[in-house]
């Protein structure tokens, strides 16, 4: 193979050489057992749980009538954030077992489905332009539902696994 006059193409080449030899000496991180893998989905889900709890009452706080208080602002700000937190934690997790990596992604669903709940009720209760449509939709906001609780199921079913590992 041709070289031109410049040097380019060894230098080229002495980079990919360079590359590829870092790359195969990079250690892989261990693999963690499925024992392990429930173990770290169950303390995150744990946390989300406990981080609904409060999002479930600053939510259910944007819906009570009169005047709204900057501390439900707050209470949602951090609820909000909360859960941006452990959706890159749960993205994070090491899980390879099938079963255990569909189950994170169902809870990154329902965590998501958490933060725009929050959001919403935020944009609801502290719209720009307040109309009978909008207080009205405010008014029926009295938490996160239905999802909140097939989080809490969720973590129900890999409980007992967590317990027997």
């Amino acid at each position: 193979m041709p070289v031109s006059s410049t040097g380019s193409g060894a230098t080229l080449r002495h980079r990919a050489v360079r590359l590829v030899a870092r790359l195969r000496t990079r250690p892989c991180p261990p693999r963690l057992s499925r024992p392990a893998q429930v173990r770290v989905l169950v303390e995150v889900l744990n946390e989300a749980l406990a981080a609904q709890q409060q999002a479930d009452a600053a939510v259910a706080s944007c819906g009570e009538p009169g005047p709204l208080s900057g501390q439900a602002a707050r209470d949602c700000g951090h609820a909000n954030s909360a859960f941006l937190h452990l959706q890159a934690r749960l993205r994070g997790l090491p899980l390879t077992d099938p079963d255990l990596v569909r189950a994170q992604a169902y809870a990154g669903r329902l965590l998501a489905y958490d933060q725009w709940m929050v959001h919403q009720s935020l944009n609801l209760a502290f719209t720009v332009h307040p109309d009978a449509r909008t207080e009205a939709a405010r008014l029926q906001l009295n938490g996160l539902g239905r999802p909140a609780d097939d989080l809490r199921r969720l973590r129900d079913t890999l409980k007992p696994e967590e317990r027997t590992a």
